[in-house]
């Protein structure tokens, strides 16, 4: 099953209800993506640009988008970004299928 990144910052308004009512978060994520057919690989939170970051695994790039999209609908959030995560192998054949296509590719400005 493909895994996805999120990295996310709460709103200010979030932090606020968070102090007034701590939770579980991990347990809210786990509904979510249980409701979509994944499941939470790991959550950590974190100091800096970031205040946490998930990495879920979804059976589809469109079931990621449709949680990363509901969950910034929310309001919850002031930045929420998602990505595909990728192993060695994965890497490996999209290394072998940009070296085939760079037989192909012509910039822009070069074509012939």
């Amino acid at each position: 099953m493909p895994k996805y990144v999120s990295f996310f910052s709460y709103s200010s308004e979030t932090w606020g209800r968070m102090i007034s009512a701590p939770g579980d978060r991990t347990a809210a994520l786990r509904q979510v993506l249980d409701s979509v057919g994944g499941s939470l690989d790991a959550m950590y939170w974190m100091f800096g640009d970031y205040d946490g970051m998930v990495i879920i695994d979804v059976p589809d790039s469109v079931t990621a988008a449709a949680v990363s999209v509901a969950a910034g609908s929310s309001g919850a959030f002031k930045h929420l970004e998602t990505h595909e995560l990728f192993t060695q192998e994965q890497l490996g054949e999209t290394l072998a299928r940009a070296r085939n296509t760079t037989q192909v590719y012509q910039p822009p400005g070069q074509q012939g």
